[in-house]
């Protein structure tokens, strides 16, 4: 019996492997692998490659050929094609779920022990074998080098400031262990801006003064113009920032232009490791242009036709004058879903310097209030058509943590209930106006620190300011320059903001919820505590609200947590508190995004997320599917 089960398993692999050489060999480098310099499709490909079965999503086998036209606004965007190509160690699929991708697998132990196995035959873009050695390089001789890592290696690879055992278990297989669970690292691997633990050590060595004679090193750090071998090993090794265009890669396409320029052509990685299910090796487009113009301008050149496919630098507000241009330059304005936890939201400061406003700012009730009187359905249909959700400032439908009652909460329309709230507060003394007076007789007037960077979130404050004064509370907005702005909330010198909400509002599980606990000094509604937490409580101040400690527990025992099953019950508890509190305020989210697409471009999907982790904006869709029909 385990005789025929092994010839059937040998058989099957036999067919796979004889469909994917029966597919027939790249147009574009039928000239290299006919002079040797390129080897055929079956030696270029891993001996077990992913496999793409598109006809589950509904997309279609694709032709080769093309050169697919996109713009950026900055020369330094062009990593976003290691975004958009999202080749990862591990990455989500359109479910947000984690799949290996470069690996062949992957096996976890109790959250803390991670087992990797590589795909036999997998090469960099240069031909040259990927394999565990590239990983023993980065640890060894990156990570744990004091001149290129002198703060050692990262969060993601730290658990209670410790870093992992790194096993090198053969050339294909390694592993990662920790004394307690780690549920960073596979988020991290998976990140738009990944977590890398590997290098390709092959070409990296010839940079680093481990593997050259002192001599040699000196005159390459002469010829690089750095200051020491350390920055010219660090301007070599940037695999995120793809400005090297003799780096290996084992992304879909590769950059062959050194920066500065206004043009950026990325070939295709002849290497790459995924096939469609017919065994047709990907990606199908053959070039990828990256043509650099002002920011300002980008939406004026997408909708005259200069782009086949767009969304960074586009907005909402673009979405009209990109529709009139759809027939005469022959592109499609689709609208994807975005994923913050609000599109705009208010921000209290918790931890103002006024001590008269401090007391309200801090109670629930106050907030609540606040919420109450923002009609959230006159913002959808005066500023966003209709196409919006009312909602808190918190995680969306997409995401499998979604309850109604998160978006709900405190977030419907009632003046009544809100006046009951502030009345209950002491706060019943108004002035001739119809304001309310605060302890001191001062008029309560709420001054919003704004970054002034949207006329969109202006348009937003004049309806919420209509709204509010039917509670009594004058609204003025205080907009400044982005550096000045966080520097007066951070000291405590402002009262309310008006910034975006929740940055991942489709997080499952396993994502870490500390955007939710006090973390960083970046949280504008709490920066002194976040930054206690950051700095381990050499600055700033130690929260003492009760729920906000409970937050701070909660995130602590995510970290620790031991089962995904874990982590979603601490979660649900962490947005429970948030929708009951009222942290911050939200008003809208799903606002979306245009996307557009050049008609003959196929496999886009009609709707999607743009989001940036996770989703990595198109990554998460694989535009090395994309493919042209002409």
């Amino acid at each position: 019996m385990i005789m025929k089960l092994k010839l059937i398993v040998l058989s099957f692999l036999f067919s796979v492997l004889s469909q994917w050489a029966a597919a027939g060999e790249i147009p574009s480098l039928e000239q290299d692998v006919e002079s040797g310099k390129l080897p055929p499709k079956e030696e270029r490909l891993p001996d077990n490659p992913r496999v793409m079965d598109l006809s589950e999503t509904g997309r279609t086998i694709g032709r080769y050929g093309g050169d697919l036209q996109i713009i950026m606004g900055k020369t330094r965007d062009i990593r976003q094609m290691v975004v958009y190509g999202y080749s990862r160690l591990v990455g989500y699929d359109r479910n947000l779920n984690l799949v290996a991708d470069i690996l062949e697998r992957y096996e976890v132990e109790d959250g803390k022990i991670f087992t990797f196995y590589l795909r036999k035959g997998h090469k960099w873009s240069d031909g040259h074998p990927f394999t565990t050695e590239d990983f023993r390089y980065y640890w060894e001789d990156v990570a744990n080098n004091e001149d290129l890592s002198p703060f050692g290696p990262g969060k993601a690879l730290l658990v209670d400031k410790q870093p992992p055992t790194v096993e090198i278990i053969d050339d294909y297989t390694i592993r990662y262990s920790w004394s307690s669970p780690n549920p960073y690292f596979l988020t991290a691997l998976a990140g738009a801006q990944p977590l890398f633990i590997y290098e390709p050590a092959h070409y990296m060595k010839q940079f680093h003064a481990k593997y050259l004679p002192e001599e040699e090193l000196k005159a390459k750090v002469r010829a690089a113009g750095t200051r020491n071998w350390a920055g010219m090993h660090a301007n070599m090794a940037r695999m995120y920032k793809a400005t090297n265009p003799d780096l290996p890669t084992l992304e879909p396409w590769y950059n062959t232009v050194l920066p500065p320029s206004d043009r950026f052509v990325f070939e295709r990685n002849p290497f790459f490791h995924r096939v469609d299910q017919e065994g047709n090796q990907l990606p199908y487009i053959d070039q990828v242009i990256v043509n650099i113009s002002s920011a300002s301008l980008v939406a004026a050149k997408t909708g005259a036709g200069d782009s086949d496919l767009q969304a960074r630098y586009l907005t909402f507000a673009d979405y009209t004058f990109l529709k009139e241009g759809e027939q005469r330059n022959d592109y499609t304005v689709r609208l994807w879903r975005t994923a913050k936890g609000s599109q705009i939201a208010l921000v209290p400061n918790l931890n103002s310097n006024d001590e008269v406003w401090l007391q309200f700012l801090q109670d629930a009730r106050f907030r609540r209030a606040l919420s109450l009187a923002i009609d959230r359905q006159e913002i959808n249909q005066v500023i966003y058509f209709g196409l919006v959700q009312g909602s808190n400032n918190t995680v969306l439908a997409d995401s499998p943590l979604f309850k109604p009652e998160y978006q709900t909460s405190w977030a419907e329309f009632d003046i009544d209930k809100a006046n009951a709230l502030l009345d209950e507060l002491g706060l019943t003394d108004r002035d001739s106006k119809g304001l309310r007076l605060l302890p001191n007789g001062k008029p309560m007037e709420i001054i919003i620190q704004s970054s002034g960077e949207s006329t969109e979130e202006t348009d937003v404050l004049e309806l919420i300011t209509d709204s509010w004064t039917k509670i009594g509370i004058k609204l003025f907005t205080r907009p400044s320059q982005r550096e000045v702005f966080r520097n007066r909330i951070f000291a405590g010198d402002s009262i309310m903001a008006v910034w975006q909400g929740l940055y991942n509002g489709v997080p499952v599980a396993d994502m870490s919820p500390d955007e939710l606990a006090p973390t960083t000094q970046q949280q504008l509604h709490w920066p002194k505590w976040g930054k206690y937490y950051e700095t381990a409580g050499q600055a700033g101040e130690a929260p003492e609200l009760e729920h906000v400690v409970q937050l701070v527990r909660l995130n602590e025992q995510w970290v620790h947590a031991k089962s995904t099953a874990e982590r979603e019950e601490i979660w649900h508890k962490m947005l429970s508190i948030h929708a009951d509190q009222i942290f911050t305020i939200g008003t809208v989210n799903g606002v979306p995004h245009p996307v557009v697409v050049n008609n003959r471009l196929r496999n886009v999907p009609e709707q999607g997320l743009y989001n940036w982790d996770p989703g990595a904006y198109f990554g998460i869709y694989q535009p090395d599917t994309f493919w042209f029909d002409q």
